[in-house]
């Protein structure tokens, strides 16, 4: 099964990791330095959902997908610690008009394509990886965000009193 998935990996937080296969992030943002670092360029790649989520990141882009109609998973649904599908890297940006540009430098990404979870540890910059271990279990406030799952509001969008602040790249305004 891991015999027909990339070899190299970059490891990406969730809900982002999840936008890039289902969610159409086109753009990884990355510094010039980490991109260099990382031995990053063109090819493709295997996406690993790291180990950490942060509930600032992941409310922000529930609330920036529903401006969409874009229902994102639970953070409780979404796997961590798992190769979790395929990406193009088409070029190393600067400069985009995609909203999902901010900052100094991204991926181009294009073509995701998702596979089931394959637990397997991360790690910075493009990396070789190997399965092993088990998927991180959720953290409590993954389990209790936004009440009980399927609760008796389950079906209806999630709503925010105020708009959650950006807490990476450019700022909204």
């Amino acid at each position: 099964m891991t015999g027909a998935l990339p070899s190299v990996a970059l490891s990406v937080r969730q809900p982002s990791a999840w936008a890039i296969l289902h969610g159409g992030k086109d753009v990884e943002n990355r510094s010039l330095g980490s991109i260099r670092a990382g031995r990053m360029k063109p090819g493709r790649i295997a996406i690993h959902a790291a180990i950490g989520m942060k509930q600032a990141e992941y409310d922000y882009l529930v609330w920036r997908w529903a401006r969409d109609g874009v229902s994102v998973p639970r953070p409780d649904a979404l796997p961590r610690r798992a190769i979790i599908g395929t990406v193009e890297v088409v070029e190393i940006l600067t400069e985009s008009d995609s909203a999902w540009f901010g900052g100094e430098a991204g991926l181009l990404l294009r073509d995701p394509k998702p596979c089931a979870p394959i637990p397997a540890a991360g790690a910075l910059g493009y990396f070789h990886w190997e399965p092993s271990g088990g998927l991180a279990e959720p953290l409590p406030w993954m389990r209790d965000w936004g009440g009980p799952a399927g609760g008796l509001f389950g079906d209806l969008p999630v709503q925010f009193a105020q708009t959650p602040e950006k807490p990476f790249g450019r700022k909204t305004k």
